[in-house]
């Protein structure tokens, strides 16, 4: 049988969840061990029944449960990670929850392996895995009692190095991030064609679509203003989706992602996966040297580890020479990016589209708008 559709998986929250409620139960029902519980996903609104590997009391009032994460057909780091949640399990004092507020019935921790903010330090754990716990463990106590939750990721921390985390702020380990409980298959070869359907949709209501490659620009975007219908996830598929906008009569683009990813394009890589091409470091590198750069600090650009740690440089310089190297360079590749993305659309379809860029920085914050994507981004805003 023809496989037509990815296989979607679960995101990382719900397997936290999932190895939380065990703890609980093991706790509050003295199961010694359990094969499976069901997890209300809120989002969507349906329930998943997810494997439970492991689950123990190792103390009193104290429980493991242990999970593993499988998020579908894709190409994801956290394929088989164990994921595991200690649960403490007491009793509210005299007159303790009046003073405490309701919120701390549930106490929800990052352990070893959940990454934490470098501002601020909280532990990395976002607004839908807060309530997917809280929702689904609140079901389980009884009147007086009260949890502390420690969420545990073992692996978290080497998986951590071959992610852009640290990229977007969150270091020595991973996030529980995301607004779903269901892992979508982004780079599974059969997720292209969802994709290119809900395009073909969108460019029924609008002449000029937004292309975000992930929830980071999604969510900026919308922030600034513009229509969430007009936004288009691309993840890692580019260049086939540039092109079916084109064959969908899109008359104008605007490619709004995060800097590391989006300069790929300046250099005709039109899948951003960096299994598949990770060019970052010679990119940027090879515009330094057409701005004039010196060799030495191209030199510096070439060593840096991330493109997040090159453009620190970059600004370093212009901080300490009054130059305007992020300008140049960036504005550069920018243009660039422009040309070839409408240059991809025209050798597959012969139409010209303009496409505009607009790239952000691990601060969530814009670095560069070519001259047309801010003509768009002021058109659509």
């Amino acid at each position: 049988m023809t496989k037509t559709q990815p296989l979607s998986g679960y995101t990382l929250p719900v397997f936290a969840c999932a190895a939380a409620l065990a703890a609980l139960r093991c706790l509050r029902e003295g199961i010694h061990s359990l094969d499976s519980v069901s997890v209300n996903l809120l989002e969507p609104q349906i329930t998943a029944e997810i494997p439970i590997e492991q689950a123990s009391v190792l103390k009193t009032g104290t429980a493991l449960g242990v999970t593993r994460s499988d998020p579908g057909d894709n190409l994801d780091l956290t394929r088989n990670t164990p994921v595991w949640a200690m649960v403490e399990l007491g009793r509210w004092r005299e007159g303790e929850r009046e003073r405490g507020g309701e919120g701390e019935q549930i106490v929800i921790l990052g352990g070893e392996g959940i990454g934490r903010h470098t501002v601020g330090g909280g532990a990395a754990i976002y607004d839908y895995a807060m309530r997917l716990l809280r929702s689904n463990l609140s079901l389980e106590l009884a009147r007086g009692e009260k949890i502390t939750v420690t969420l545990i990721l073992p692996s978290g921390r080497k998986l951590a190095t071959r992610t852009s985390n640290e990229a977007f702020g969150v270091v020595e380990g991973l996030s529980l991030l995301g607004t779903t409980g269901i892992s979508q298959p982004l780079s599974a070869p059969g997720q292209l064609e969802l994709y290119r359907e809900q395009l073909q949709q969108k460019a029924e209501l609008f002449d000029c679509l937004v292309f975000c490659i992930g929830e980071n620009g999604l969510d900026l975007a919308r922030q600034l203003g513009i229509n969430p219908s007009r936004l288009v996830k691309t993840a890692n598929w580019l260049g086939p989706l540039l092109v079916e906008a084109g064959y969908q009569g899109v008359q104008s683009i605007l490619l709004f992602g995060y800097h590391g990813k989006l300069m790929k394009l300046a250099a005709g890589i039109f899948h951003t996966h960096h299994h598949l091409a990770d060019a970052r470091r010679e990119i940027l590198t090879a515009y330094c040297a057409k701005a004039g750069m010196p060799a030495d600090a191209c030199s510096a650009i070439f060593a840096a580890a991330t493109a997040e740690d090159a453009l620190k440089q970059l600004r370093a310089l212009d901080a300490e020479f009054g130059s305007n190297w992020v300008d140049r360079i960036y504005g550069d590749i920018a243009r660039q990016i422009d040309l070839r993305s409408s240059d991809c659309i025209f050798t597959h379809t012969n139409l010209h589209v303009p496409v505009g860029s607009v790239m952000f920085g691990r601060d969530r914050k814009i670095i560069v708008k070519s001259d047309i994507g801010d003509t768009f981004l002021t058109q659509i805003c």
